[in-house]
Order: structure tokens, then sequence, then C-alpha cells
């Protein structure tokens, strides 16, 4: 018997594994979101993508703080450092999702999509509701072999 759309929720392990981007203060966060923007960038180009920036020296140091917690690394480029992020973005994504559905959502994918597609504001293609119409289907036949 399949399960309704309502019990539709995140895996146990993926509930309880730490998130690594969850012990980011807000600064932090607007940087690492910068440097994942820019892909690579020293940081007068993460100073320059965030909104009300601090001085040049506040986050220089945030990004050593960053770094020293393991999520952004450096190379040098002359005397400059070009800062990137340690986790794939693919993989961010999905921690992040992962802590969003936890967290606003009490593990439920099902109210987490239910919530997107609802919102007005929300703006869907007809190819990405097919998309989507495909990854639910693929989900009902993995959740039928098991």
């Amino acid at each position: 018997m399949q399960p309704d759309a309502s019990s539709i929720s995140l895996s146990s392990e993926a509930m309880t594994k730490p998130q690594p981007h969850a012990d980011l203060s807000r600064r932090e966060r607007q940087i690492m979101d910068a440097v994942y923007r820019l892909g690579r960038a020293t940081a007068a180009a993460v100073t320059a993508d965030l909104p009300d920036p601090p001085s040049s020296t506040a986050v220089r140091t945030m990004l050593r703080i960053l770094e020293d917690k393991g999520h952004i690394k450096h190379e040098h480029d002359g005397v400059r450092f070009i800062y990137s992020p340690v986790m794939p973005r693919d993989q961010a994504r999905k921690s992040v999702l992962t802590h969003v559905v936890r967290t606003f959502f009490d593990g439920s994918a099902e109210q987490a999509m239910a919530t997107l597609l609802a919102n007005p504001r929300t703006d869907i293609t007809d190819k990405e509701l097919d998309r989507l119409a495909s990854l639910i289907e693929q989900a009902r036949n993995r959740q039928k072999a098991r």
C-alpha cells in the first residue's frame, strides 16, 4: 500500500544528520551566499557583493573564521587570497534544503512542495512542471519497488 502525500517526509537519517551550514551567523551565511554566487572570489569581491557590507577587515576576518570552520578554502594569487567553497554547490543545496524542510515543515517534503506550488509568486514553467511530474513518478516507482 502506498502512503498518501501527507505522510511523505525526509528519512530519519536526513532528519538527524548534522547540517554543515547550520552553525553560521547571519553575516557568515551572507558571505557564504556571496562565495557560492561568485564561485571564486577575493575578499574585495565578497565585500562588494554583500548587502550593507561591513569593513573589508571584518569581511577578511569572517572569511578566515569560515575557513577555520571548514566551509571555505583559499588559494594564493600573488598577494591576494582567492576564496571558494569547500562543499560543492549541489551538496550545499541539499544540505540547506534538508535543514529548511526539517525546521519549517516538520520534515515533510510534501508540505514544502505544496507551499512552493501554492504560492502565487512562484514562477514555474510547463517544462518545470513536467520535470516535477517525472520526478514524482520515479519516486512512486521506487516506493513500489520496496
